[in-house]
């Protein structure tokens, strides 16, 4: 076989391979754009979920938002020996809830079997509740918690959440 036949194939197999990511990107888009219903409810929800968690972040120092829970789970997964970084779980985040703490996938296989997925990371309830992290708050859609939680499993099953690059 010649090289420029060997260079054909590769190109041929990468533009394959890309084909093939774009494809199943714009399937898992289509998927997870929620219904008009359902963005109202969401943004319904997150607005009272950040309103009712306001006190505990300001009490730990961090902002009331996505980067202030970022922080505060970084530093409890510093202190627990769990590895990830800013980076790699915020990319996560924007993926699978857009930032959304109170975010609920309702029609997956998941949802369909009765354990909807919740939370920034998308964490189902048995999950949560066996990789929970002592020191956060004993609830799914904690933002804090769901972090902590979701990258202790990560951790766990992938070596880091950073190693996450879809669901998981």
């Amino acid at each position: 076989m010649t090289t420029r036949t060997r260079t054909r194939i590769a190109r041929l197999r990468t533009l394959g391979l890309t084909g093939l990511a774009t494809t199943g990107a714009a399937a898992a888009a289509l998927t997870l754009i929620p219904t008009t219903a359902q963005a109202a409810e969401m943004t319904q929800a997150h607005t009272t979920a950040v309103t009712a968690s306001s006190s505990d972040s300001q009490k730990s120092g961090y902002g009331n938002n996505l980067d202030g829970w970022i922080k505060q789970s970084l530093q409890i997964m510093k202190s627990k020996g769990i590895p990830g970084s800013y980076d790699g779980l915020k990319r996560n985040i924007m993926r699978e809830s857009g930032g959304n703490p109170s975010a609920q996938n309702n029609w997956d296989v998941n949802a369909q079997k009765g354990t909807p997925s919740k939370g920034l990371l998308q964490v189902i309830d048995p999950t949560f509740n066996a990789y929970h992290v002592k020191g956060t708050a004993n609830s799914v859609t904690d933002p804090v918690a769901n972090i902590t939680a979701a990258a202790n499993y990560a951790a766990h099953r992938y070596g880091s959440i950073d190693n996450v690059n879809s669901a998981y």
